[in-house]
């Protein structure tokens, strides 16, 4: 997620948000655009197959509007009210009832002639409770034995209410009707009341049944204005579905279509079009990503191999990044190498200069070294000429200490470090020098030497090694009384911890009244060696047994030395 690639297609991103925001709000707009155009030719196909329908039964409320007026004035004469309303059917030839029901539920005028009882029937019974004009499916005339659709109209004389306009369409007449074919055929098409009841059907009523909406009352979907809406059929398949008012409020038009309908596929291009917005982003991402990693991060890849590379051994780049680099990078590039080869001359410079002073510093540790060997040489001249042998005893161990600084010096100009030495090379020649002088060939004196290489400053070697010079002096002074055989010298230098090193001298005393007494120098000088380390001693006799242990602080990292 740090990468300079997803960083830069992110705010890509956050930049493209608002772009896209407005893409998909238009694309929601165009979709529900042709949804509506969809829709809106559902309507007109359902407006167009219903024209039948909607003639007749519009022009039969239309009728009883009509004969309301006549009736008023003829209810009284039921001669001549039924005489012009047999004369009405024979005119229209649609109806197979018009007649005026009163209040009591009899009709006394009517088309055929004849007094009829309707008291009793339930549906007059509903129009008594709501009187408003209505359209019922009746399966069985009372009068023509048909399945008819019955009309009914309120009368009012001075706004009372006095009966009921009555017209009864067979469903032979509008069926009889004929229509011109549409290009494009519902599953079903039916007519129904307000109350979701189904008046007429162009498919037979069973298919209308079985294409019902299972899931929805149409009583509810039965408004002023015309609806489409998706819902399933009584064998679960899903339908689109369609109503239209005929009569406002009273009468409606019912088309099933398949969800799949031409009509309502809004089309290949709207699909694409709500997808536009994604591929939108997408190409926009990928030009970003292929722009960025050719222009910039494959260069700034190579010029990171470069630099990882002088780092690692110290190669220039053979070649420059090429022609189609931009002019920033090669300005990058053109720096790095500029200050490459400056690291390099500063380089051969410093390691020329460090160079010189390592001679120079091996050299004066070599004359040091030959200086020293020259003053034990004397002193080793002065050993002979020496009458008492306390004195040669006092030249003896001052040349000990002479030729452990001596050694010191040689081990460091024989090291290619200068800094550090390896202390176990050290202690074994100082010791191997010791033994050669102080212990004579079959003296039976067990030596015993284990020393880790531990690696010291140059500063502590000194310290050090005339640390073990004295210890091992004194030892070779004890064991000397011992009998032969039994004695033994135990020298040893371990690790004890990270920085924690112990230095041990163990030997046998014997009989310490035939030693001559010292001026204890020696015991001064372990302990002035031992403040020198950083360290703590620790002298112990147990059985016969004279033990040295030296705990100091052995430091990683060399002493800073500063030039000045």
């Amino acid at each position: 997620m740090r990468g300079l690639t997803i960083r830069i297609l992110l705010f890509l991103s956050l930049a493209l948000l608002p772009i896209g925001l407005i893409a998909v709000v238009q694309t929601r707009q165009i979709a529900d655009q042709s949804r509506q155009s969809a829709e809106l030719s559902l309507i007109a196909v359902t407006e167009q197959a219903s024209a039948a329908e909607r003639r007749v039964i519009q022009e039969a409320f239309g009728a009883a509007e009509a004969l309301t007026a006549i009736v008023r004035l003829r209810r009284e004469d039921p001669e001549e009210c039924t005489a012009f309303l047999r004369e009405y059917k024979q005119a229209s030839d649609i109806y197979s009832l018009v007649g005026f029901i009163g209040l009591d539920g009899q009709m006394t005028c009517s088309s055929t002639g004849q007094d009829h009882d309707f008291s009793q029937d339930e549906n007059f019974q509903t129009l008594l409770e709501n009187p408003v004009r209505r359209a019922m499916p009746v399966l069985q005339g009372a009068v023509s034995n048909q399945v008819v659709t019955l009309i009914n109209a309120p009368v009012y004389e001075e706004r009372e209410l006095i009966g009921f306009m009555a017209l009864s369409i067979p469903e032979d007449a509008i069926n009889a009707i004929r229509e011109p074919k549409s290009k494009h055929s519902s599953v079903a098409m039916m007519t129904l009341n307000k109350m979701g009841h189904i008046l007429t059907t162009e498919n037979g009523l069973e298919v209308a049944k079985t294409e019902y909406p299972s899931d929805v009352a149409l009583s509810l979907l039965t408004t002023k204005e015309p609806n489409v809406f998706l819902s399933q059929n009584s064998d679960g398949q899903e339908r689109a579905y369609v109503i239209v008012p005929i009569v406002p409020d009273t009468v409606f038009a019912l088309s099933v279509w398949p969800s799949n309908t031409p009509f309502l596929d809004t089309g290949v291009s709207t699909r694409l079009s709500a997808l536009l917005p994604i591929v939108m982003w997408l190409a926009s991402l990928i030009v970003a990503f292929w722009a960025l990693n050719r222009l910039a991060i494959n260069h700034i890849r190579k010029l990171g191999r470069q630099m990882r590379r002088f780092a690692l051994n110290r190669t220039l780049p053979r070649g420059t990044l090429g022609p189609s680099v931009p002019t920033e990078l090669v300005e990058m590039e053109a720096a790095f190498v500029g200050m490459a080869e400056s690291i390099l001359r500063d380089e051969a410079t410093l390691e020329d200069s460090l160079r010189q002073k390592n001679i120079l510093l091996k050299e004066v540790h070599h004359r040091v070294k030959n200086n020293l060997q020259l003053i034990s040489s004397i002193m080793n001249m002065q050993i002979r000429q020496a009458k008492s042998e306390d004195a040669r005893f006092v030249l003896r161990r001052l040349q000990d200490r002479i030729l452990s600084l001596a050694t010191v010096h040689k081990n460091l100009y024989q090291n290619d470090d200068l800094v550090r030495v390896n202390a176990s090379e050290l202690l074994h020649e100082i010791v191997g020098q010791m033994l050669s002088v102080g212990l004579p060939s079959g003296s039976g004196v067990k030596v015993e030497q284990s020393f880790e290489p531990i690696k010291i400053d140059a500063d502590d070697a000194a310290p050090l090694t005339l640390l073990v010079s004295e210890a091992l002096t004194n030892a070779l002074k004890y064991v000397s009384t011992v009998e032969h055989g039994k004695g033994f010298i135990s020298l040893k230098l371990i690790q004890t911890g990270p920085e924690q090193a112990m230095l041990e001298v163990r030997n046998t005393i014997g009989n310490p009244e035939e030693v001559k007494s010292g001026t204890g120098l020696g015991s001064r000088l372990i302990l002035a060696f031992t403040r020198q380390l950083n360290g703590q001693v620790e002298v112990e006799t147990n059985d016969d047994i004279y033990q040295i242990r030296v705990n100091f602080h052995v430091p990683t990292d060399s002493k800073m030395i500063y030039d000045y």
